[in-house]
């Protein structure tokens, strides 16, 4: 099996591409070369470290090590998560539902792909569960976010028509339904949308990146497949865990609705 070995001239010609969107951006008053320098300099950095720390974590095999670098990612994915939210909860809440969440979901279906599909011998292999892990934790990340998003903001905006059907008669179940409908929607679109075009409009990344390696295009199809099989899973587990608590939080035992547990926007 051969494939293309790259150098870091190679690297340097497409970071070209980059400064070309840096330049329009200054040519065009956009205001977004710096953000987009800084952005690349994190990505170069953190993939450059991710590379060091992988080789080191598949010569060790350690369970211990493939864990501590797990429970790293779950971590930092819900920071991000969190970051990405216009309204969050108040306290411990605003990071804690959704890494919850995507911890639940993410250890799940990693753990059911690597010891059913992939049969992993052993099963904290890290060649196998941290770039599965990170596949699922990112998807499962984004949706988590954009739902978590839509379902607090939502509620905020709603809150004349949600306590008019209290007021009516309804229990708050039935009248945070269509911003808890619209919460799962927005979450469960990116998912959707990538199933979707996967083949016709976009060759996915890992499927891509077997192929360059010298993989025959059908093992790597099959790979792809389960993966977005796993990606899906996750990011539907995680989604409704963190759609379904938060709606609890903005609640209580008599059925009002409580928007003080968000913090000021």
């Amino acid at each position: 099996m051969s494939f293309i070995t790259l150098n870091y001239w190679d690297i340097a010609l497409a970071a070209l591409l980059v400064a070309v969107n840096a330049g329009l951006s200054i040519a065009m008053h956009l205001g977004l070369e710096k953000r987009l320098v800084i952005a690349t300099a994190r990505m170069v950095v953190q993939l450059t470290l991710i590379g060091l720390v992988l080789k080191a974590l598949f010569a060790a095999a350690s369970p211990w090590f493939t864990g501590f670098a797990m429970v790293v990612m779950i971590l930092f994915a819900g920071r991000e998560a969190m970051a990405r939210q216009d309204r969050k909860f108040t306290g411990l809440w605003s990071y804690g539902l959704g890494t919850g969440s995507m911890m639940a979901a993410a250890l799940i279906v990693t753990g059911f792909g690597l010891m059913t599909q992939l049969h992993a011998d052993p099963w904290y292999e890290p060649r196998y569960a941290i770039p599965i892990l990170g596949m699922i934790l990112g998807n499962t990340m984004n949706g988590v976010s954009i739902g978590l998003d839509r379902l607090l903001s939502g509620a905020n905006r709603e809150r004349i028509a949600i306590e008019a059907q209290l007021v009516l008669g309804a229990n708050i179940a039935t009248a945070m339904r269509p911003v808890v409908r619209d919460a799962l929607r927005a979450g469960l679109i990116p998912t959707i949308n990538g199933m979707s075009a996967a083949g016709l409009v976009s060759l996915p990344g890992m499927m891509t990146g077997q192929i360059l390696a010298g993989v025959a295009p059908v093992e790597a199809v099959k790979y792809q497949i389960l993966i977005m099989f796993l990606i899906a899973g996750g990011t539907g587990l995680g989604l409704f865990t963190a759609v379904s608590v938060a709606r609890r939080r903005l609640t209580d035992t008599r059925d009002r609705l409580r928007l003080d547990r968000l913090a000021a926007a």
